[in-house]
């Protein structure tokens, strides 16, 4: 019997990385998805790496983006009957180095993917019905970062909108129980296109200052994805949980 037997989950931004790799562990372990990215052909790959109509559903849009939110959620309930899980993944960082060259409407932009939208979808999932009640509560988790926990130099904007997302899952957490969980992740630098400029030409040298010797990849983050939208975790809320190969324990971000 697989831990999401019979739950179905909205994942967002996963046609590739982390949240292709939050939806494969959660159909391994008996959920069905609906996914969501911006374009059409990669999500389609990524439905069929996930097995195909039956275990996946691709819903290409924005994910900032209400009606496109509507439509998914609708989609989940139209084809798999239902919503249990919402996983927010979406996330923008168009923008590096000292906070006060950053553009505004940059910076707007990066709030509004980064924290609206999980707002929103979360928001729009409630109303709609996630979970089954108090008896079976349904569960969300956003993925922040280990920048939103501190100073990082270069991405301090990005960093910003990490610390609200923490902050929203903890506003959540607190008035959605019994009925709904909130919690979040918080990786540290994950091998993925999204995060390449903090690892490209010198992945050793990155890896080094972590106590585990090497990068995250998607697996280690949607194994606690899926431990934190499980029933192991149903007295959890509210919480952050760090997925950093022990990097922040010397203080670095």
């Amino acid at each position: 019997m697989g831990t999401h037997d019979g739950a179905v989950a909205v994942v967002t931004g996963a046609s590739r990385g982390i949240g292709l790799g939050i939806a494969r562990r959660l159909v391994d372990e008996g959920a069905r998805v609906v996914v969501t990215g911006r374009k059409p052909e990669p999500l389609a790959d990524a439905v069929e790496q996930l097995g195909g109509p039956g275990r996946a559903l691709g819903v290409a849009g924005n994910a900032a983006d209400e009606a496109h939110q509507d439509e998914v959620l609708a989609a989940a309930r139209e084809t798999f009957g239902g919503l249990d899980l919402l996983v927010n993944n979406t996330g923008i960082n168009p923008v590096y180095g000292p906070m006060v060259d950053t553009d505004l409407a940059a910076a707007r932009k990066i709030m509004e993917v980064n924290v609206l939208a999980a707002f929103s979808w979360t928001q729009k999932a409630v109303k709609a019905g996630l979970g089954g009640g108090a008896q079976r509560p349904g569960a969300v988790v956003n993925v922040a970062s280990i920048a939103g926990l501190g100073a990082t130099g270069s991405i301090g904007w990005y960093a910003v909108s990490k610390a609200a997302l923490i902050h929203l899952t903890v506003e959540l957490g607190y008035q959605l129980g019994p009925e709904v969980r909130v919690n979040a992740v918080a990786p540290a630098v994950v091998k993925t296109r999204f995060a390449e400029a903090l690892y490209a030409d010198r992945e050793d040298a990155v890896a080094a200052a972590y106590p585990m010797k090497r990068l995250g990849v998607p697996e280690d983050v949607a194994g606690a994805v899926s431990f934190l939208l499980s029933r192991d975790a149903s007295w959890i809320t509210g919480q952050t949980l760090v997925v950093d190969g022990g990097v922040t324990l010397g203080g670095a971000l």
